[in-house]
């Protein structure tokens, strides 16, 4: 079931202890962190299933992965997808999941109060 719902991954400013926070958008809450994003990836699967577990328990709805994951195609050059690919499987995360983790950073810096 944990592998089913989309995870994005963004890094925590050093003042938050620094690495990255793995977050479920279809599971309000749901979230975990690592010293890396694949250990924040690999923290999340379980934050999943508890948070599911929870709700059950509670007698609430599991959302359905995918009820709140927008989607879209764009093509890149073809260096960039090589290069993309290659950061991606250093960090042993898909492309997709690369790709929404430098959005997510990078709508995270453009949102971030200038200090």
């Amino acid at each position: 079931m944990a592998n089913k719902y989309a995870v994005l991954v963004r890094p925590l400013p050093e003042h938050d202890g620094g690495g990255y926070v793995a977050t479920v958008p279809d599971l309000p809450g749901c979230m975990s962190d690592g010293e890396t994003m694949t250990d924040a990836i690999d923290n999340v699967e379980g934050a999943i299933e508890s948070w599911a577990a929870t709700a059950e328990t509670m007698g609430r709805e599991v959302p359905k992965p995918g009820s709140t994951v927008g989607q879209w195609r764009q093509r890149v050059p073809k260096s960039l997808h090589v290069e993309l690919k290659q950061i991606a499987q250093s960090e042993g995360v898909s492309l997709n999941m690369l790709v929404a983790a430098f959005l997510a950073e990078s709508v995270g810096c453009r949102s971030a109060p200038i200090s």
